[in-house]
């Protein structure tokens, strides 16, 4: 069964750095894409990167382009999202998210098909 686990949250202050992973089992990451989301309360999934399953190609939401930086370790069957520069409006529940037939770079809810259960981010002083 396909499973996906975020680990690395917390609480940073503004200008901070974190590190998130994601843990797949179930299957291997050479057949998916792997992207990141993250969802504020009262807000909509807000996507923010993702990486092809091919040559490791990288895609960025301009909201955190030049801060964050996402990259796969296929060994270990891991996605990580390196964080720096954090902000207060960063703040949210971070969720992976693996797409087998999602449309290379969108970052649609919609079209990925097995989602972890979120790590919480705070950035706050």
């Amino acid at each position: 069964q396909v499973q996906l686990v975020e680990s690395g949250g917390g609480l940073v202050q503004p200008g901070g750095s974190l590190r998130l992973s994601c843990a797949a089992s179930g299957f291997t990451l050479d057949y998916y894409y792997i992207g990141w989301f993250r969802q504020a309360p009262g807000k909509e999934r807000e996507g923010l990167s993702c990486i092809s399953s091919t040559d490791s190609s990288q895609y960025y939401a301009d909201s955190v382009k030049g801060r964050f930086t996402i990259s796969r370790d296929n060994a270990k069957n891991t996605v990580y999202l390196q964080m720096n520069s954090l902000k207060p409006e960063d703040t949210a529940v971070y969720y992976c998210a693996a797409g087998s037939s999602a449309v290379w770079p969108r970052l649609l809810p919609g079209e990925f098909d097995s989602w972890g259960q979120g790590t919480q981010v705070t950035v706050s002083s």
